[in-house]
């Protein structure tokens, strides 16, 4: 019985963070385990982070602390655009990126693209606290397909329909997901920003996968003239994680706490658990092992 084997006997989930680490919790009850063409999706009810959503056996997202990672992907440049209005979101299937977005009272277009309506389907019977009914909200737009495809399709969309905020809410960059995150792929999504419009994603591990968190920085500063990376802890992926917003002229890193403060008053951003003034700040400052590799 190998090591993996093991864990399943004894009821533990493992995350993987590299090749030579990760890191287990009490699985619980498995609520769901479903096999698309696309992949193996499961829900679990834990005792830890209480419903807990993975796709092929790794962790993406749970009710307890999804906050975390959807507020750094929707608010920091949400906050920093001064009038959000259109947005894109690539994956985020499970409604939790568009559910912070919605927050905004200018926002009046959400465009969720998820490869696999799988995930779509389990987020409905499941996963109602991180949606929290955002998948059914008129101003979402829900498209099941590619979305490599699907941005190249939009390319030739109207002036007017250009967004304001893209978001990629994805798998992370390996096999099949790896051309997302490309100087190429990231120019096509450029061309559909209206001026002053940003990109926001996820990179990985700033410990753990240093060198996929370089690439994608190479990628992202070929295709933008302003990527601003930032920091902050996700407990469900058990580590330090590198978030970056992209864009050629927003600067969010330039805002201070005051001004984002007063950003979140004005436009009554409310139920924020992770995402303030001070916070968004801190998390642009690096600490000196990490300079190198983010600055």
């Amino acid at each position: 019985m190998d090591g993996d084997e093991l864990l399943a006997e004894e009821g533990l989930l493992i995350e993987r963070l590299a090749d030579d680490a990760g890191y287990f919790l009490r699985g619980g009850r498995l609520l769901e385990r479903l096999r698309t063409p696309h992949q193996e999706i499961e829900v679990w009810d834990t005792p830890r982070f209480g419903r807990l959503f993975r796709l092929d056996g790794c962790f993406m997202t749970s009710e307890c602390d999804e906050f975390h990672y959807h507020e750094n992907l929707a608010h920091v440049a949400g906050v920093a655009h001064p009038c959000p209005r259109r947005t894109l979101v690539l994956g985020g299937g499970d409604g939790g990126s568009a559910e912070e977005l919605l927050k905004h009272p200018s926002i009046d277009r959400v465009v969720v693209v998820e490869l696999d309506a799988g995930v779509v389907d389990i987020a409905r019977r499941h996963l109602q606290a991180v949606h929290r009914g955002a998948l059914d909200d008129p101003r979402v737009e829900l498209r099941i397909g590619d979305g490599m495809a699907h941005v190249e399709a939009m390319r030739g969309q109207p002036a007017a329909d250009a967004f304001d905020l893209i978001v990629f809410d994805l798998t992370d960059p390996v096999g099949a997901a790896k051309p997302l995150f490309s100087a190429a792929f990231f120019g096509a999504c450029r061309a559909l920003l209206a001026p002053g419009g940003t990109l926001s994603l996820q990179l990985g591990s700033a410990y753990f996968q240093r060198d996929q968190v370089a690439s994608v920085l190479r990628e992202l500063r070929t295709a933008f003239g302003v990527v601003r990376p930032y920091l902050a802890y996700v407990p469900l992926y058990g580590s330090l994680c590198v978030f970056a917003v992209a864009s050629d002229t927003l600067d969010p890193a330039a805002l201070g706490a005051g001004e984002v403060d007063a950003r979140i008053a004005a436009r009554r951003l409310e139920g924020l658990r992770h995402y303030n003034g001070a916070v968004h700040c801190a998390q642009f400052a690096y600490p000196n092992h990490l300079r190198g590799l983010l600055a």
